[in-house]
């Protein structure tokens, strides 16, 4: 029997756990996880306007125990941290995932107009940086709308998961037309149901399309 691949995962919040390992029960459930959570990340994060020289090196030496750990595979969950991870990946021979990279793809495969819904305000821009990469990597004509509703992040780091996914769906009313909403981090994907009541277009979140991805880049059929 062979043996089942190790996928670690990445987190900067507790929050980002229960949803990527939903994902990967539904769509991968013969893999075997290895979290790894470095909660003060975010406050890092806040901090400065960008990814910090300290922070590259930490996700280089994040990367490298994953690695070290016997991971096939390393996927982070945390979605203000693109340049970093980027650079990790060039430094270990295994496939490393952002947490959005797979979504933005689904995305732009739906339409030009994609709408994004994010929690987290820091993480805003280095997400629009990434979107636009990968845009051009797919020589696609895509346009990206976000907003950010940082009172949902606050309900669901108090623990009240309905008002996060009530205010979340709210959102949708902020946003122009769309082809398809982004749930920005793996987090808000618990908000899914939620705001697919509002809105009859397809909403995206990231743990789903990662769990998709990384199983063909670690089964080499991607």
């Amino acid at each position: 029997m062979a043996k089942p691949a190790r996928i670690v995962l990445i987190h900067a919040t507790s929050v980002a756990v229960e949803p990527i390992v939903a994902s990967f029960r539904s769509g991968w459930p013969e893999a075997e996880i290895v979290n790894i959570l470095d909660d003060g990340l975010p406050a890092d994060r806040a901090k400065d306007p960008g990814v910090t020289p300290q922070m590259f090196q930490h996700f280089s030496d994040l990367t490298r125990y994953a690695r070290n750990r016997g991971a096939d595979g390393v996927l982070f969950t945390c979605s203000a941290f693109g340049p970093a991870i980027e650079q990790a990946a060039k430094e270990v021979s295994i496939p490393v995932l952002k947490p959005n990279e797979a979504m933005f793809e689904q995305a732009m495969n739906c339409g030009r107009r994609i709408g994004m819904i994010a929690t987290f305000a820091p993480a805003l821009a280095s997400m629009e940086e990434e979107f636009d990469s990968e845009r051009d990597r797919m020589k696609s004509n895509a346009e990206l709308k976000s907003i950010v509703v940082p009172a949902a992040m606050d309900a669901l780091r108090a623990g009240d998961v309905d008002r996060h996914n009530r205010l979340v769906a709210e959102g949708v009313s902020s946003l122009p037309a769309v082809d398809a909403i982004m749930l920005a981090h793996f987090s808000t994907s618990r908000a899914a149901p939620a705001v697919s009541r509002k809105t009859a277009i397809p909403v995206l979140t990231a743990p789903d399309a990662a769990v998709s991805k990384i199983r063909r880049l670690v089964s080499g059929s991607d």
